[in-house]
């Protein structure tokens, strides 16, 4: 077996330097009713239904579901918030 081959299953995934989990957790969370999180991720369209979201339901709507979805941010691992949101793209919960 030569030393330059790896396995690959037994080869940890670097955790990426750009991950933004912390960020946006806390986003979510202090200032929701604006959506900032979503745009920080790069979700721009869901960033505009979120402040939609917030003007009709007057931000009580959009408070909750941001302190719920900064929980789920911040209790994943770095390297499952950065599959999950930043390389798969998955806008909502």
């Amino acid at each position: 077996m030569e030393n330059s081959k790896h396995e690959a299953w037994n080869t940890p995934e670097p955790i990426q330097e750009d991950n933004k989990r912390l960020a946006a957790g806390l986003l979510a969370i202090l200032v929701a009713p604006f959506g900032i999180h979503k745009f920080l991720l790069g979700y721009t369209t869901e960033g505009i239904i979120w402040l939609a979201m917030s003007l009709i339901s007057c931000g009580i709507l959009t408070s909750i579901l941001g302190l719920i979805e900064g929980i789920i941010y911040l209790t994943k691992s770095d390297q499952e918030f950065y599959n999950t949101y930043q390389l798969h793209k998955k806008p909502w919960f």
